[in-house]
């Protein structure tokens, strides 16, 4: 029996697959593009070709399987982002349900357990609960931000020298966990095996944006300015910088949610990433 890896060609599943692997386990990697796997193949993977949003091939990529590692997939350009995340969960949710996978991991994130208010982790509250009704046991990863979020300030930092700020302060430390971290934690939870459904916190070390300034500046040899935007701004700042207005309504919702003090951790335990956010700042000015 394998584990079923989604996400391969990006940094969570990526980490998945590469840990099962290491640890001598049967590893099926789910990739859209033949091509994309055959670095998998090599690795001694099994590649199956199935998108997400495809409930029927998936079932077929997931029978017989041990564990299946999942996240859902964000579209910046579908026209109602909400809808695209149901039909992708359902889907999700009817391949599980039809192959019988024992134990499902989610990249989830904190905030999921609210139904509304929370921007695009709506999408993860409602995929949670869809996974939960198939009858697998599921462990449900509620990360932190993404140390690696701080890439989406490269562009500002390098050609403007400033920093974006859509938090509440600048100098509030909040949890940012590196996306290796979130790896090693679904792959080390896929090998326990989920006897029953659990929420995991994944936390890292807290920074405020204040100091994530500070640390890339340095990395690129600059003082970078913060800038604050202030909520009535978040939406035309971010179509400003390539959003789509729905997209951007969306992440203004969560900022809102953030701000508020909605979105907090809520789940069954706690779990602590140790990367500090200097590896990731240091690769990402590389990039």
């Amino acid at each position: 029996m394998s584990f079923v890896v989604a996400g391969v060609t990006g940094k969570v599943g990526s980490v998945v697959a590469a840990g099962l692997l290491a640890n001598g386990q049967k590893v099926k990697v789910l990739v859209r593009d033949a091509a994309k796997g055959a670095e998998w193949s090599k690795k001694g993977a099994e590649v199956a070709v199935a998108s997400l949003g495809d409930k029927d091939a998936l079932a077929g990529a997931l029978a017989g399987a041990r564990g299946f590692f999942v996240l859902l997939p964000l579209s910046f350009t579908a026209p109602d982002l909400y809808a695209y995340q149901r039909e992708m969960s359902d889907g999700i949710a009817a391949a599980v349900k039809v192959s019988g996978v024992p134990h499902v991991v989610l990249l989830s994130s904190v905030g999921a357990d609210l139904p509304d208010g929370t921007g695009p982790i709506k999408g993860l509250h409602y995929l949670e609960n869809a996974l939960r009704a198939t009858g697998t046991a599921l462990t449900a990863i509620r990360a932190a931000a993404f140390q690696e979020n701080v890439a989406s300030s490269l562009a500002p930092a390098r050609n403007a020298g400033i920093f974006p700020n859509f938090m509440r302060s600048a100098d509030e430390p909040r949890p940012q966990i590196a996306t290796k971290d979130i790896g090693a934690l679904a792959a080390s939870s896929l090998l326990e095996g989920g006897k029953t459904s659990e929420n995991i916190d994944l936390h890292g070390p807290a920074y405020s944006m204040r100091q994530i300034a500070e640390k890339l500046g340095a990395a690129l040899g600059k003082t970078l300015k913060v800038v604050d935007i202030p909520p009535e701004a978040h939406v035309s700042t971010l179509v400003q910088g390539g959003l789509p207005p729905h997209t951007a309504e969306v992440f203004a919702e969560m900022y809102r949610g953030i701000a508020s003090g909605a979105i907090a951790p809520r789940g069954d335990r706690r779990v602590e990433g140790k990367t500090p956010i200097d590896e990731v700042i240091q690769a990402v000015a590389r990039s």
